[in-house]
């Protein structure tokens, strides 16, 4: 056996009946009037400190034992999905088109903003649930502009209700703004901490919102390069002021963030697969630590981090963005090819056939199959009209999805070697579920194959993984995992696989899901529920009377 295979001597049928377990601002701030020559960060339009962007450059156990452990959320899940334009007469309408292609960065909620010129209102609409479900025809003629940005999300931080939904928008003494952002501030406890003890007042409880809070201080304080600076953790976020919209990524890159170009106009994207829906160019990712401003004089950048190590998610490549986007100069799809190519080095099988897990599996078992010269064929269909599980919160919706949204082709498996390819197994229930599947459509033997190390740690960068304690990986040794998936054997890729499928250096890539390695410092006590529990202490802690007097 390989390294990084455990085989069972004998597979055992685990059937599904065994399992009996329950599856259970309004923000007014210092009246100080905004410049006409300066924008939203308070710089001067044409200021020799903007470098100009062309290039990018860059300034400085088993059965029901094991069942109490486990519960049924199986993938991690994704933070959120930004979307901007800028200079296009229908801003609005090319915004929601790139948060569909964007959607499966997160389906709880959506919204739009947008203007049709310098210092007019902004219009917006946001609610809960699907892009399609948000917006109608009559919304999206409301929301016409000529500059706009757009969200899609899952809740890292912060509960899942239509407060919460962004973009959100306020008025300021400095105009009015809103922003739409991906990724978790790891010091958001002390910075709201901070800014309600100097009086703003949060209607909501994601750390979003501080973000609006730091740029609306008073210039005296630093202006709003100075208040970028106090953010630190995970962020790449569209911002939108009276006359410019503004993207910009926290110093380490963790979350991607790109450039396109449109009839003259500009976009920002979480993804470049939302410039191919709407036929934009792409341009370029933005850099870490850069801050791109465009507005009616064109399009310049600003350096305003330290300088700091890259640590581009490694999951973005594994599992959440889409296969037919580049990222840092490389294709998702192709990535994902080659990680199968490695595991299949790594851990291969003697088997008749490679089955994928639609949809994030395919490009794996591909490089699998490809790599071993086993036939590959996609037994599992996917129902399409099932969102992704692990994006939905409700644990009682979440497990119906896991057993309708794949139906498997009997005759393509029966009385075969199947070798299932997946990205990931975190808890492993739907792993098992696909492994009782296949038995019980007549598989003979059944090999699972992963495109990524086992996950042991949490992360506090954007991602909501299960609390460490509850990752499969922590509970149980190999041997046990594969006991308890019911399959013959099991096969990881390691760490140094999946790095050199990405044709990346090491060093530019966080982690810290598989091996611990924090690159930024984070609240132990952080969970996504943070801000809820601060407010929930305060009200036990405090009277009432006091509270309010």
């Amino acid at each position: 056996m390989c390294g990084g295979v455990y085989f069972r001597g004998i597979a055992q049928h685990v059937h599904a009946d065994t399992d009996t377990r329950p599856w259970g601002f309004a923000m007014r701030n210092w009246r100080e009037a905004a410049s006409p020559s300066r924008d939203f960060l308070g710089l001067a339009q044409g200021s020799d400190n903007q470098a100009l962007i062309a290039g990018g450059r860059r300034s400085n156990v088993t059965g029901h034992e094991l069942n109490s452990l486990l519960s049924t959320q199986y993938k991690p899940r994704d933070e959120c999905g930004v979307f901007g334009v800028f200079g296009h007469p229908d801003s609005a309408l090319l915004t929601y088109y790139g948060l569909f292609a964007l959607q499966h960065r997160g389906q709880e909620s959506a919204g739009i903003v947008s203007a049709k010129g310098s210092e007019r209102a902004f219009q917006f609409h946001k609610g809960m649930g699907l892009v399609s479900q948000v917006f109608a025809a009559d919304e999206l003629e409301r929301l016409a502009g000529t500059r706009a940005i757009g969200h899609v999300r899952y809740s890292t931080t912060g509960s899942s209700n239509a407060k919460n939904a962004q973009p959100f928008v306020v008025d300021t003494a400095r105009g009015q703004l809103a922003v739409a952002h991906n990724g978790n501030l790891t010091n958001a406890a002390a910075l709201r901490t901070e800014l309600e003890a100097r009086g703003s007042i949060f209607q909501t409880t994601v750390d979003s919102e501080i973000v609006l809070h730091l740029l609306a201080q008073p210039r005296g304080t630093g202006g709003g390069l100075a208040a970028l600076r106090r953010m630190e953790g995970a962020f790449s976020i569209v911002l939108m002021g009276e006359r410019e919209i503004i993207g910009f990524r926290d110093p380490q890159g963790f979350r991607p963030l790109c450039l396109g170009k449109l009839d003259g106009a500009y976009v920002l994207a979480s993804e470049s697969c939302a410039f191919d829906l709407i036929h934009a160019e792409f341009i370029r990712d933005v850099a870490p630590g850069e801050v791109v401003i465009i507005d009616g004089n064109g399009i310049r950048s600003e350096w305003p981090f330290k300088a700091s190590k890259s640590a581009f998610c490694m999951f973005e490549y594994v599992y959440f963005a889409r296969p037919d986007s580049n990222i840092g100069g490389v294709n998702v799809s192709e990535v994902r090819v080659e990680m199968g190519r490695e595991l299949a080095r790594q851990c291969p099988a003697e088997a008749d056939l490679v089955v994928p897990v639609p949809d994030s599996g395919i490009f794996a078992a591909l490089g699998f199959a490809e790599e071993l010269d086993i036939p590959y064929f996609p037994a599992f269909v996917r129902n399409h009209y099932i969102g992704r599980t692990f994006i939905q919160p409700t644990q009682l919706i979440r497990d119906f999805n896991v057993r309708v949204k794949l139906n498997l082709i009997r005759e393509a498996v029966e009385g075969k070697r199947v070798v299932v390819v997946d990205d990931s197994i975190v808890r492993g229930t739907t792993a098992r579920t696909r492994v009782i599947n296949l038995r019980e459509n007549g598989a003979r033997e059944v090999h699972m194959r992963i495109s990524c190390p086992p996950h042991k740690h949490a992360c506090y960068y954007g991602i909501d993984f299960p609390d460490p304690e509850k990752l499969l990986a922590n509970q149980c040794t190999r041997e046990e995992i594969c006991k308890y998936l019911g399959a013959d054997s099991i096969g990881y890729l390691d760490v140094a696989g999946m790095v050199r499928a990405t044709g990346r250096p090491f060093n530019e890539f966080c982690m810290a899901c598989f091996n611990g390695d924090y690159p930024v410092p984070f609240d132990a006590n952080f969970d996504k529920l943070i801000m809820e529990k601060r407010r929930d202490n305060a009200r036990l802690l405090e009277p009432a009377s006091d509270r309010l007097l």
